[in-house]
């Protein structure tokens, strides 16, 4: 997340990125990735074992599992991340696999960062592109020129080579288009002098060649950077950021072997955050939405009514309301409204309207950790078993024993669905509120049918819930990978038979206990406190592969790193050698005093940060920078009411008997570096309420034509007298009360056009911005 320069009271710039292989939910169509038409492996067996990785610049962040022998591999891969840093390309690379050599790299596909809205919300086949060392440069250099006299100041976004960071230094010569002149200097330091004739200035150019000290093995080419002489000629001192170009600008013979396709389904948004009192009226406009009567006269009905992708709408929605505890009684509002229309008892709740949506995305964002508790072993041992259920003749394969399969599926369906009636006392709060309401609401509408205070909390907790987690467990960060196809049929049919059980209908039929499932959707919709879905029972947060430094053996005298395996739930943060087993070392979460970065400095390594605890500080070196980030982000957010909190810290390790940052001698000394005061958050839900503002000012803005559309529809209406059938240019919207909707409009407008001002402000400067060189922009971009 780096800060936003342009605009001197913006906060921070926050990108999302959503790199979608395969889309799967229930009730909704398919959207699917893939690659294709690989590169043939030279030998007998032509296909490959292939994977994908995602990366920001040259830097690693996901990879997808092993797709075995095929040249048209479909991923199966889903992952959202915010982007902690900035960047210059989104990358893609396809692998070959090799368990005895290094991974073949097939070819790649490469995004530019100001193309990424072009491809965002859209399904794209991309040309698989060569890998080229050469052509791997995107990082910056800092250069300051005086007449006649060049100083290389400083390098910034180097590669890691090997896991280290580099040994840079720099060659500079003078050339022109067709001759070379003279090379100038070998190192930052050394001083070369030369002349050149006043007609031949326009010709020429100093290039700089950047590259890492290999020592032992060959210099590695890190980039080159080509500025005309007659740049300087104007001005006494000109001091800029240049980005670093491949070798010969990248430029490659046109002839390539046909590499293969890759299709990506990219979703990409960035936001530019102002200070919290901007959003003031905004949020309080949205936070009064519950109150407002009817409710499809509010702010957040309205926006959702406007919105021309109204799922874009429903999760900053539903993330800011659930932030001000307001999420029920707008859901239930809207809920009431559903029902209304709703003219069968069998059709209750299964549409695609605001209120299921809402709902939906609710289950999602408060019910992680119910599904890991409930379903995540079960899915585990369906997984790692692979044995088949598939009960349809036609796809049976040969050898396979359908009465055998039959009962296979029997015996998953039976202990899932066991598992989940006796799940009750794990059920969130907030769900069990909402389920409460709404069969409260079922049965004041349909009073003469007995079953629809189930039917209304089933068609949520099964449908869209369980069963939706069942068939694409990845989604819910339940598997770290989606299924192989195999797996995926398997747990379709579970989800499927999921489904059916949960409806009231089928499940009079079955021979599953009635009572107990009574008795499930009983407690999930009962207001009445369960005592463990308190505190009692820690939460499991996050866990993953990293590297920490040793706290206290050595090795040659000195402390190295190891890799663990670290593991944070509510209580306690641990790491282990492996997986499962016993923890070597705990870290009370109410012993955090701070959770910091560190700088790389310290022991030359990226994307470090440090644990400060009560006893010894942990430094811990994560994977890439989006998973240090994650790492830091949730660790800040569940320490920070902890007593005892540190006001500073120190940004650099105590090494060799002294603070590398301040050179303070004493261990126990005061931290010389303010610690980053955290956005306060629930621990469980990572909600920023000024993004989520921001967010939904940006959907008005960008609906401002449809917003103008109702509000001369409420102008209609409120002097229209006719029994005539409504004209169509406003039949589309829910207008239940035209003179409230019509002022609720209005003040969208009006909060809205006090937002412009800033935004506009913003917005100007960043389109005034000099590019990479200019003494305008002396830092050369806008982060």
């Amino acid at each position: 997340m780096g800060s936003v320069h342009g605009v001197a009271k913006s906060r921070r710039q926050l990108s999302d990125f959503t790199f979608t292989f395969h889309f799967s939910c229930i009730g909704e169509g398919n959207r699917s990735s893939e690659a294709k038409n690989l590169l043939p492996y030279l030998g007998p067996n032509k296909m490959r074992d292939c994977f994908c990785t995602i990366n920001l610049d040259q830097e690693e962040v996901y990879r997808t599992q092993v797709v075995e022998k095929s040249l048209s591999p479909f991923f199966s891969e889903e992952f959202y991340f915010e982007i902690p840093r900035t960047f210059q390309y989104l990358s893609f690379y396809v692998y070959d696999k090799n368990v005895l050599q290094r991974d073949l790299r097939i070819g790649k596909v490469a995004i530019k960062k100001e193309d990424l809205c072009n491809h965002s919300g859209k399904e794209t086949w991309f040309s698989l592109q060569p890998v080229d060392s050469n052509s791997e440069v995107q990082i910056v250099t800092h250069r300051k020129e005086v007449k006649n006299e060049l100083i290389i100041l400083a390098c910034h976004g180097l590669p890691l080579i090997n896991g280290q960071s580099c040994d840079p230094y720099a060659t500079v010569s003078l050339v022109d288009i067709k001759n070379f002149f003279t090379k100038l200097s070998s190192s930052y330091t050394r001083k070369s002098q030369f002349q050149v004739e006043e007609e031949d200035i326009e010709k020429l150019e100093i290039r700089i060649d950047l590259w890492n000290n290999g020592n032992l093995v060959q210099d590695v080419f890190l980039g080159e950077i080509k500025v005309p002489v007659n740049v300087l000629r104007n001005d006494a001192s000109h001091q800029a950021w240049y980005l670093l170009q491949p070798r010969d600008n990248g430029n490659k013979s046109s002839k390539t072997d046909d590499l293969g396709s890759l299709r990506l389904n990219i979703c990409y948004t960035e936001d530019y955050v102002l200070p919290s009192e901007y959003y003031g009226p905004l949020k309080t406009l949205l936070l009064k939405s519950p109150d407002v009567q009817p409710i499809s006269a509010s702010a957040a009905y309205i926006l959702g009514e406007i919105c021309r992708d109204k799922n874009d709408a429903v999760l900053p929605l539903v993330r800011l309301l659930l932030h001000h505890d307001k999420l029920v009684p707008f859901a239930t509002a809207v809920a009431e409204l559903d029902l209304k229309e709703t003219q069968d008892a069998n059709t209750i709740f299964r549409g695609n309207s605001l209120a299921t949506r809402c709902l939906d995305e609710m289950m999602k964002i408060v019910g992680g950790h119910y599904l890991k508790v409930t379903l995540k072993p079960i899915l585990d041992e369906i997984c790692e078993s692979s044995k088949s259920c598939e009960i349809d003749p036609i796809k049976l394969k040969e050898g396979d024993n359908v009465e055998n399969n039959k009962e296979n599926l029997r015996y998953y369906v039976d202990k899932l669905f066991s598992t989940i009636v006796k799940s009750s006392m794990s059920c969130p709060t907030v769900m069990c509120d909402i389920f409460y309401s709404l069969r409260q609401m079922a049965t004041q509408r349909f009073p003469n049918d007995p079953h629809v205070q189930y039917s209304a909390v089933s068609s949520f907790v099964f449908l869209r819930f369980f069963a939706v987690a069942v068939v694409s467990p990845h989604t819910f960060h339940l598997r770290p990978h989606h299924p192989d196809p195999q797996t995926i049929r398997t747990l379709t049919l579970i989800s499927k038979t999921i489904q059916t059980l949960g409806s009231w209908g089928s499940l009079s039929k079955s021979k599953v206990s009635v009572t107990l499932y009574c008795f499930f959707l009983d407690e999930i919709s009962s207001t009445e406190t369960k005592e463990s879905s308190g505190t009692s029972e820690p939460v499991h947060l996050k866990e993953g592969e990293m590297y920490k430094r040793a706290q206290g053996r050595t090795r040659i005298g000195k402390k190295n790193f190891k890799k663990r395996w670290f593991c944070l739930t509510s209580r306690e943060l641990t790491y282990h050698k492996q997986p499962g087993k016993d923890a070597i070392y705990t870290i009370p979460v109410k012993n955090i005093l701070a959770v910091e970065k560190l700088e790389e400095s310290s022991f030359n390594k990226k994307n470090m940060f440090q644990v400060i605890h009560t006893e010894k500080p942990l430094y811990v070196q994560a994977n890439n920078c989006v998973e240090a980030n994650e790492w830091i982000d949730v660790l800040c957010r569940v320490s920070r009411c902890n007593q005892n909190r540190l006001s500073s810290y120190h940004p650099s390790a105590y090494l060799n008997g002294s603070w590398l940052c301040c050179l303070e001698t004493s261990e126990n000394a005061l931290g010389c570096k303010p610690c980053t005061a955290g956005v306060p958050a629930d621990i469980q839900i990572d909600i920023d309420e000024d993004r989520e503002t921001e967010r939904i000012y940006s959907l008005f803005t960008l609906s401002l034509l449809k917003l103008q559309k109702m509000e001369e529809a409420c102008g209609t209406i409120a002097v229209y007298q006719g029994p005539q059938k409504e004209p169509d240019d406003y039949s589309n919207f829910v207008i239940e009360d035209s003179v409230t909707t019509f002022k609720t409009i209005q003040q969208i407008k009006s909060v809205i056009e006090k937002l412009d001002e800033p935004h506009e402000k913003y917005r100007k400067k960043r389109s005034s911005s000099a590019k990479y060189g200019s003494k305008e922009n002396p830092i050369g971009k806008i982060f």
